[in-house]
């Protein structure tokens, strides 16, 4: 899969581009199609007809697992935190899309979805909906972060730096794993303080990577009014669209570092698109609620 790195400009000192994988798929891009690649091919050695996941209201996952199962042919069943969105799925772009897909939803607790980990919770979960492939939240697991891996390819050789968005820490472990030994991959957490360290430790097989903790807009799902002026300005100089809950923070804090002179000149930085811009309408609604200014889309 050859995926276009598409050039940034306005840098004197660095080169900057852009790897597109949100271009892979119109439903199941970026790092969703790559952590779902190899769990899909094991779900199918293992002859289960359903998928079983976790995620909250907006989850890219969420959405991503219910187009993939579609396409795939396996009944998928969503495990959705938040008992009380279960009489609000018309509303929710997010939900309202995977049930389109055929997914099944049940509506727990926020209490009940910390125990999403625990045997005695998916057996209870076996009971109820049958034999069932289970994928984690998000999608971080040995099988994913092989899919992560292939998201470098040896035309990305020549870049200096890789940086990425960090959620539950798969795809930057694939990044790690597969970069070149002169290449250092830059971390962006959507989420606040660094214990996601030692979850990429279990994966990463290499050293050569650190993480970026200043760029998070006050924690997951949290933007400001600076973040959304920001990822427009972006759409309407380069015609790529950028979600505000992971790639449009990485983007926004690779850019200010390279105003601060974090990076050395010459550099050669190479950001990964990870997909999710079907957020972009779940935030929306967040932000008009607040009378807050809205992200463009490509229907505006």
């Amino acid at each position: 899969m050859n995926i276009p790195n598409q050039p940034i400009s306005g840098f004197s000192d660095v080169s900057l581009s852009i790897k597109r994988e949100d271009l892979i798929h119109p439903f199941v891009s970026g790092n969703k199609y790559r952590k779902l690649k190899y769990n899909l091919l094991q779900a199918k050695a293992e002859n289960q007809q359903q998928l079983l996941t976790f995620g909250g209201a907006f989850s890219n996952h969420i959405a991503a697992v219910a187009a993939a199962g579609k396409l795939n042919q396996f009944q998928t069943i969503g495990i959705i935190r938040g008992d009380e969105l279960a009489t609000a799925i018309a509303e929710n772009p997010t939900l309202r899309f995977a049930q389109e897909c055929g997914m099944r939803f049940e509506f727990i607790s926020r209490e009940q979805y910390s125990h999403k980990t625990e045997t005695a919770f998916l057996n209870e979960l076996e009971q109820k909906w049958g034999s069932f492939y289970l994928i984690p939240e998000g999608g971080t697991n040995a099988l994913a972060v092989n899919g992560c891996e292939e998201i470098l390819t040896q035309t990305d050789a020549d870049f200096d730096f890789i940086c990425c968005a960090v959620g539950t820490g798969g795809t930057i472990s694939g990044l790690i794993n597969s970069a070149q030994t002169h290449q250092k991959v830059l971390g962006f957490p959507a989420l606040k303080g660094d214990f996601l360290k030692e979850e990429i430790c279990s994966f990463a097989t290499n050293q050569n990577w650190d993480l970026i903790l200043d760029y998070h807009f006050g924690g997951y799902a949290k933007v400001s009014p600076e973040l959304i002026a920001f990822i427009n300005e972006f759409y309407l100089k380069t015609d790529i669209s950028l979600d505000p809950i992971y790639t449009g923070k990485m983007v926004f804090g690779v850019m200010d570092l390279i105003q601060k002179g974090y990076f050395p000149k010459g550099s050669r930085i190479l950001m990964i698109h990870t997909g999710g811009l079907q957020g972009i309408e779940g935030m929306n609604i967040k932000l008009k609620k607040k009378k807050s200014p809205l992200l463009i889309t490509q229907n505006d």
